[in-house]
């Protein structure tokens, strides 16, 4: 049963550290590389001495980096600053990760709409392909 409370507890302290962070990197981190970012989701440790913290900017992969790189640079004085704010025996270490989640669900969609149209372009509207004939038309 441990286990499991412990499991939540994560998960509770991960979303206020989220939304603690959002308001600090917005007000506080004055770093050009870190421009407007969103943060995705944080992934608190079991034991709550680590916490990974996803994050996602427009702009792709390599302006993406450089807000990693900014952050990971602010992240002891962010440490501190979310110590002063919430009520935790001791504040997780924070690493940020660049989430390219979005990026390459906009490369899968585009991979869909290009075989789609590929297949539209073999197969026009009203002329039979070989996909629409039954092969046991008793069935």
């Amino acid at each position: 049963m441990a286990a499991h409370r412990d499991y939540h507890r994560s998960e509770r302290v991960g979303d206020q550290i989220q939304r603690e962070l959002a308001e600090l990197i917005r007000v506080e981190v004055k770093d050009p590389r870190v421009g407007m970012i969103t943060l995705s989701g944080v992934e608190v440790s079991r034991d709550l001495a680590h916490a990974k913290v996803f994050f996602t900017q427009l702009g792709g992969e390599d302006k993406g980096i450089e807000a990693q790189q900014g952050l990971n640079h602010a992240a002891g004085y962010l440490r501190h600053a979310l110590g002063t704010r919430l009520r935790l025996r001791s504040v997780p270490t924070l690493r940020f990760i660049y989430d390219d989640t979005p990026e390459r669900g906009a490369r899968i969609s585009a991979l869909i709409d290009s075989a789609i149209a590929e297949d539209t372009a073999r197969h026009p509207e009203g002329a039979p392909s070989d996909e629409s004939t039954d092969p046991e038309p008793g069935r």
